[in-house]
């Protein structure tokens, strides 16, 4: 992969030659509206030999991570593999994780990364965009499909919340910890190469289940396990009950909790879902 310098940060509207861009692997980072560079990566579709499936090349996932996430983590990496058959991926990662800029908000402001990959994927020359998103990831790429109408031509959320603040498991309780105190935020910046911003947010986002009217006509996939320690089975119920008709809900049986949790098998029906059901 080709890197550019993280002081020469490159914005969404760059566009390199577009043969050159289905056929080579890119690295670079992107420069979000309000200012932060985010590392992203982008990988042409890769070939099949499976004639039944074909990857598309007009269609490309771009993936949002789960919170503690980032582009280079083995199981994102395992994803963009699996979807890659089925077209181009670009991965990134949020303010605040890996080599990116920034520190994270926990879903508010990430829309704005998400907004310049998609950006970049599209100017790479796609013709359809579809976001997959996980856990936090899964509620950027509702809200993001609600507050820029018509980017996208699909998206996918994997074990998202469908309201803020919730604290009803365990993990989640951590979570808050994780990210209210201050000792907390040591723990996420040295333990986890997270780094979280001590402010609260104001004013407070918009949530998934207020996003997901606002995504229409956009498809949409709501996919959850039930046995995702996070959330439970209310929070892809509401999600998919705001949708209406117009979303798709897969609850899978012996699934846990987002990256970690999803198979082979699941990201290939999303892959499958994606291309029929973008554009």
């Amino acid at each position: 992969m080709s890197n550019s310098p993280a002081g020469q940060a490159a914005r969404s509207t760059d566009r390199p030659d577009a043969e050159t861009s289905r056929r080579a692997p890119i690295r670079t980072f992107l420069r979000t509206v309000d200012g932060i560079p985010v590392d992203s990566v982008y990988e042409p579709a890769r070939v099949v030999y499976d004639a039944s499936a074909p990857p598309s090349r007009d269609l490309v996932f771009v993936v949002a991570h789960g919170f503690t996430g980032d582009a280079d983590r083995p199981h994102v990496r395992r994803v963009a593999s699996a979807l890659g058959r089925h077209g181009a991926v670009v991965t990134f990662s949020f303010r605040g994780h890996g080599r990116s800029g920034g520190r994270s908000t926990v879903g508010d402001r990430e829309v704005l990364d998400l907004a310049a990959a998609v950006g970049w994927a599209r100017g790479l020359g796609h013709a359809r965009v579809v976001t997959v998103g996980f856990s936090m990831g899964g509620s950027v790429v509702l809200r993001h499909a609600a507050l820029h109408p018509g980017t996208v031509d699909a998206v996918v959320s994997v074990s998202a919340p469908a309201r803020w603040y919730y604290r009803g498991t365990a993990p989640m309780r951590r979570l808050h910890w994780l990210v209210t105190r201050p000792e907390g935020r040591l723990v996420g910046r040295y333990g986890f190469r997270t780094r979280i911003h001590h402010r609260d947010w104001d004013p407070v986002p918009l949530s998934p289940v207020q996003a997901v009217p606002r995504t229409a006509p956009t498809p949409l996939l709501i996919v959850h396990g039930d046995r995702d320690g996070y959330f439970p089975l209310d929070h892809p119920r509401m999600l998919a009950e705001a949708a209406g008709d117009r979303g798709d809900l897969w609850l899978e049986h012996g699934m846990g909790h987002a990256e970690h949790a999803v198979t082979e098998g699941l990201l290939a029906r999303i892959g499958d879902w994606a291309v029929s059901r973008a554009g």
